[in-house]
């Protein structure tokens, strides 16, 4: 069944402001927000936590774009987009194990509300750009029946 244009409209929406959204968070990385990311950097990470930030806020920015300007390819996007919060929700989960102080969040309570919306944003990326139809579909192909119950 074909989405309504309502529907429609309101996913793109989602996804663009999800773009600028992530397109601006990355900016930050580089410049204002620098020193707050690094608080967020896991210390087991065998990376310098300059570059993990530098590198990340570059990635931010070009999946940014990529949901605004490559609306052929949103579907993909999305799925990257999805798989790039995944990636970085262990400096989230540092951020509250260690009861690190960074955005404002400077209690276990407000760290652990954060670490809530997390998967909030995998969903909105996936559900965004139409993705979700794609990780369904695979789900289904890749997973037996009888262990699904369909």
């Amino acid at each position: 069944m074909a989405e309504n244009r309502a529907a429609h409209w309101i996913r793109a929406a989602a996804r663009i402001f999800l773009g600028i959204a992530l397109a601006f968070a990355g900016s930050s990385h580089l410049g204002s927000a620098r020193e707050e990311f690094r608080a967020q950097v896991p210390t087991w990470l065998p990376l310098d936590a300059d570059f993990v930030v530098l590198a990340s806020g570059v990635v931010e920015i070009i999946l940014g774009f990529s949901l605004v300007f490559l609306w052929h390819w949103k579907t993909w996007v999305g799925l990257l987009v999805a798989a790039f919060f995944i990636a970085i929700f262990p400096g989230n989960i540092s951020q509250f194990i260690n009861g690190i102080d960074a955005f404002g969040l400077d209690t276990d309570e407000a760290r652990g509300i954060r670490l809530l919306f997390q998967p909030l944003l995998v969903l909105w990326a996936l559900w965004s750009t139409s993705a979700w139809s794609l990780v369904r579909a695979l789900w289904r192909r890749l997973i037996p029946r009888r262990l699904t119950g369909a």
